[in-house]
């Protein structure tokens, strides 16, 4: 039409198509990913002791990661006087892990197969759960890339430690998964930030923390020690591994989670930590887990993790250009 012109192609707003996170193409053949980074769900909730419905975090998660792929040309951020996520920024998401109902130890395996397909293609992994039970898979796949490229150090947000050893017999809850870590000899330590309130984990689990490499702070501690404060306290050096419990917010902007702790971490508090850390330090994976969409008829939860990652992927990608 005469007097008007228009970008070609499709503008494919975010309300239009298929739902990948942040509408990036999806990579059915998990042996042709070509990726900066690859994004798996874990849509897998049987590990929870209180609410379950996390299965569906990572569906929520992608859908609500749609309002922010509005553009091509990556995001301006004025603040930082920085494009993050650019097009030279390459994101695949590689669908979900299979899981199968009431088998922990099978679907745990199916998830570890995908992130060790993600480290296999030398691509960065964010897995979105699912119950934090999916972090013992992600942990495990490390193994082989570990020795090869040294130890990780695990950077824990959190409400809960998540260190119990067995608790009837059960080791792959979603109450274990630092305690499984922390087991690993290629895991140097862990940072748990934002641990408060009633806990699941009993006072000897603390105290097996602490002994086995377990740096803990609450809300409180972290708030008193300001970001860099916190930021020292992880090991200079040390390559990270970034698990993100939502449940580590407060509830009263992440009501959509299994087990809600009052008292939480608010957006800048936590973002400021991650922008540090992927300054600081090389970042090697990252999961967010816990959304359970169905508990926040808003979808502020889901909006809350989705722009979490996508400024955290930002942080990570715009600090390894400037360190060449």
């Amino acid at each position: 039409m005469a007097g008007h012109s228009y970008d070609s192609g499709r503008l494919d707003l975010s309300f239009v198509g298929i739902a990948t996170f942040g509408k990036r193409p999806y990579v059915a053949d998990w042996s042709a990913i070509a990726a900066d980074v690859a994004v798996m769900g874990a849509p897998f909730d049987f590990g929870t002791q209180f609410r379950a419905g996390a299965r569906f975090g990572p569906r929520a998660v992608r859908e609500a990661s749609t309002l922010f792929s509005f553009g091509h040309a990556g995001a301006y951020d004025h603040e930082d006087e920085a494009v993050y996520l650019g097009p030279e920024v390459r994101i695949v998401d590689i669908g979900d892990a299979d899981i199968v109902h009431t088998d922990t130890e099978t679907s745990h395996a199916n998830i570890e197969t995908g992130v060790r397909a993600i480290l296999a293609a030398g691509a960065l992994p964010v897995v979105i759960g699912g119950d934090h039970s999916v972090n013992i898979p992600c942990i495990r796949a490390f193994e082989q890339t570990c020795r090869r490229d040294g130890p990780i150090h695990i950077v824990q947000i959190d409400a809960h430690l998540d260190f119990v050893d067995v608790r009837h017999g059960v080791r792959h809850g979603h109450g274990s998964p630092m305690r499984r870590a922390a087991e690993r000899d290629y895991v140097s330590g862990i940072t748990a930030l934002g641990i408060r309130n009633v806990s699941s984990t009993a006072r000897d689990g603390y105290e097996a923390a602490r002994a086995m490499g377990d740096d803990i702070l609450s809300v409180r501690q972290v708030r008193k020690l300001g970001v860099e404060g916190v930021l020292a306290r992880i090991p200079a050096g040390a390559r990270v591994y970034v698990t993100i419990d939502i449940d580590g917010f407060c509830p009263s902007i992440a009501p959509g989670t299994g087990t809600p702790s009052h008292g939480g971490f608010l957006y800048y508090e936590v973002l400021e930590i991650l922008q540090g850390i992927a300054r600081g330090h090389e970042v090697v994976g990252i999961d967010l887990v816990e959304v359970a969409p169905d508990y926040d008829p808003t979808g502020s939860t889901a909006v809350l993790a989705a722009q979490v990652l996508l400024n955290f992927l930002g942080f990570i990608f715009h600090a390894r250009s400037l360190r060449g």
